[in-house]
């Protein structure tokens, strides 16, 4: 399963982030879709009826658009089948926050969105996962392993499943840093925190009594890769690189079929241990990242922490907008409101968190 996300970038970061390559492998950056880069906030904590940003072909909004040009979207977490009969969207009697990859052509919901192609690709910094425990449920934050320079490129001495090799032990606030100068078409590499891209479905529901459109996805999930079976038995069904990015959200060229062919269960994620805090959709802090010592031991920072680190930590990074709330609440892990674990208290990530700047970031 899937219930928890977080995407601390701003809308400007979340469009560079989110480069692309189309049919003949020219770099793009994504534009938003009209007025809804207005409409996102970043949040350390995304619950289920909250809006993400999600990476969609832009001839789903313009009908002569190239299939291979993608726009970002803002979308509420929760698909709303085009052909529910109610006005109200919360009157849906069943969960549609995320959908089985092994099911999806035997639900009306799911199976109609993708055979008209309405794939999407969610964006998220990572997402939570509880790993149940005798008395209570242990939450983990798993991203992608994060490495020096251009994310779009892999090393050859980089594994998957593990973080990059390079020694992080002084990541400057430049290695996280924005370039500025970075135009439109992507003529500079994106060098800061890679986002995670899941595979995903989407649908436009009107109210049968008339009004706005309401653009809603849904995550498709599958078994967990060996390396995060210890922790759930499902995952989000992830897209590693840009061509399956392109492959996934070009429906051109990629039919439904052969575009279910990529979601396959890798080992490619890392993760850390959360405190309890973030159990409750109400707190949206930098806490909610805050890595946990369970041993109650000396930690030793991953490579991956350190470049979290030097991101966060940069003194060039652009402010935030103001946060999402993230107020409502998912069944089963709203019950702690305060860490029960202790504190990570050494590493450069941890005194980061630990520091006075609390408070998401705003423009």
């Amino acid at each position: 399963m899937c219930g928890r996300t977080a995407c601390t970038l701003a809308a400007d970061e979340v469009s560079r982030a989110s480069q692309y390559r189309d049919r003949g492998g020219q770099r793009r950056q994504p534009r938003w879709k009209d007025g809804d880069s207005d409409k996102y906030r970043p949040s350390y904590n995304k619950s289920p009826q909250s809006l993400s940003p999600v990476l969609l072909s832009q001839r789903h909004f313009v009908k002569n658009a190239p299939v291979d040009e993608c726009v970002l979207a803002v979308m509420r977490w929760g698909l709303v089948p085009a052909w529910f009969k109610e006005n109200d969207p919360n009157k849906m009697q069943y969960s549609t926050n995320n959908c089985r990859s092994e099911t999806l052509l035997e639900k009306k919901s799911y199976k109609d969105p993708l055979l008209k192609g309405q794939r999407c690709v969610i964006l998220a910094d990572g997402f939570y996962e509880w790993r149940r425990q005798e008395k209570d449920k242990q939450p983990f934050f798993i991203y992608f392993p994060q490495t020096q320079g251009p994310v779009h490129v892999k090393t050859e001495d980089q594994d998957e499943g593990t973080p990059c090799k390079e020694d992080l032990q002084t990541c400057s606030s430049e290695e996280g840093s924005v370039d500025q100068k970075e135009e439109d078409k992507g003529d500079h590499e994106w060098r800061g925190w890679r986002l995670l891209t899941i595979a995903g479905l989407f649908d436009c529901w009107t109210p049968p009594s008339g009004g706005d459109p309401l653009y809603t996805y849904t995550v498709i999930t599958m078994d967990a890769s060996p390396n995060l079976q210890g922790i759930h038995d499902r995952m989000p069904a992830i897209l590693d690189g840009e061509e399956e990015v392109r492959r996934w959200l070009d429906f051109g060229e990629v039919k439904s079929l052969d575009a279910l062919k990529l979601l396959q269960s890798k080992n490619t994620l890392t993760f850390h241990p959360v405190s309890s805090f973030v159990n409750n959709s109400r707190n949206n802090s930098p806490e909610c990242l805050q890595p946990v010592d369970l041993q109650a031991k000396e930690p030793k920072p991953s490579a991956s922490s350190k470049m979290m680190m030097g991101w966060l930590k940069s003194s060039t990074h652009p402010k935030r907008k103001e946060s999402d709330t993230g107020e409502v609440k998912q069944e089963g892990h709203t019950r702690e409101t305060r860490p029960e674990k202790q504190l990570m208290t050494a590493g450069p990530l941890q005194q980061w968190l630990q520091g006075a700047n609390k408070k998401p970031r705003t423009n």
